[in-house]
C-alpha cells in the first residue's frame, strides 16, 4: 500500500476556496485516516448555510482526480466525476449539501480496477461504475448524520475495500508519474519519461489509471504548481513564475490557465 505514497508527496489537487461570508456557500476538505491517505486525498462537503436567491453556480477545476460524491440530503443520488481535461461550471440549486471523495491520481484505478478513461470529462451515477459502493452510500450514509460521522464511515469503508482488492502496480507507470510530479509537469513526455514503456504502452497506461495521457496530464500537473504558489495577480506580473513552468509569454500562460480554471490568472488571484 506504499506504492503510490509518492503521489500524496509531491501532488496537492486544490480546489478553489469558497467564502461562506455573505450568506455564501461553505466548503471544507478534511484529510483521511492514515491507512487510505495514499488512495484518498482528501474528503470534502460543500454546503449551503441558508437558502441562497438564486441558483449557485459551483465551478470545479481540473485537478487530475476522481472524485465519488453524494446529496448528503439524500444520499441515493451518488455519482462519480472522472479526469477532466477543463474546468467544469454547472448550477446546484439554491440549498444544496454535497459530500464527497477525493481520490488521488492513479488511486481509483489501482483501488477499483475501473478504466479512468471510461470516466473521463463527464460526471455519471455510481451505480453505473461501482453498484455495490452506490447501495453501500444509500443505505449507510443517512441524513441526519453529522459531516464528522460520514468521514468515519467512509474511512473504514475504504480502508476495507483497500484491504479486500488485490492491487497491482505498474512500477513503470509509477516511476513515470513521479518525473511528472517531480518536473512539476514541465517536460517532453516523449523524451523525458524513459521508464521502459513505449510510446504506446504509455499512451494506453495512462489512459487506464488517470484518464488522459501523460502529455495531458502534465499539463494538469503544471497548472496545479501555479495554484499551490498562490501566487497573487501583482506577483504573476513581477516574477513571471509561468516562465520556470515552460510558458513562452503570458498570452499563452492566460489561455491555458483559463482552460483549467474557467477565468484568468487576474480574476482568479484579485
Amino acid at each position: 500500500m506504499s506504492e503510490l505514497k509518492t503521489i500524496r508527496a509531491y501532488y496537492k489537487p486544490i480546489q478553489p476556496a469558497v467564502s461562506a461570508k455573505d450568506n455564501q456557500p461553505s466548503y471544507q476538505e478534511i484529510r483521511p485516516n492514515k491507512e487510505i491517505e495514499n488512495f484518498v486525498y482528501c474528503f470534502w462537503q460543500l454546503k449551503t448555510q441558508r437558502p441562497l436567491k438564486q441558483d449557485y453556480n459551483y465551478r470545479v477545476v481540473s485537478d487530475g482526480c476522481i472524485d465519488i460524491f453524494f446529496n448528503h440530503k439524500r444520499p441515493t443520488e451518488n455519482f462519480v466525476m472522472g479526469f477532466s481535461q477543463k474546468y467544469v461550471q454547472f448550477a446546484i440549486g439554491k440549498e444544496f449539501d454535497y459530500i464527497g471523495i477525493r481520490f488521488l491520481p492513479a488511486a481509483f484505478p489501482h483501488l477499483f480496477a475501473v478504466n479512468a478513461k471510461t470516466l473521463s470529462n463527464q460526471s455519471q451515477e455510481l451505480n453505473n461504475v461501482l453498484p455495490n459502493f452506490s447501495e453501500w452510500i444509500n443505505s449507510e450514509i443517512k441524513a441526519v448524520d453529522s459531516f464528522e460521522t460520514i468521514i468515519k464511515k467512509l474511512n473504514e469503508k475504504i480502508n476495507g475495500c483497500l484491504k479486500k482488492q488485490a492491487v497491482y502496480y505498474d512500477h513503470r507507470f509509477l516511476d513515470a508519474l513521479n518525473l511528472i510530479f517531480q518536473k512539476n509537469g514541465y517536460l517532453d513526455t516523449e523524451k523525458d519519461l524513459d521508464t521502459g514503456l513505449s510510446p504506446r504502452q504509455l499512451r494506453r497506461i495512462f489512459n487506464f489509471y488517470i484518464g488522459t495521457t501523460a502529455k495531458s496530464f502534465s499539463n494538469v500537473v503544471r497548472f496545479q504548481h501555479i495554484l499551490n504558489a498562490k501566487p497573487s495577480a501583482q506577483s504573476l506580473k513581477e516574477n513571471k513564475l509561468y516562465f520556470d513552468v515552460g510558458f513562452f509569454d503570458q498570452a499563452h500562460f492566460i489561455k491555458n490557465f483559463k482552460t483549467f480554471y474557467g477565468v484568468t490568472p487576474s480574476e482568479a488571484f484579485r
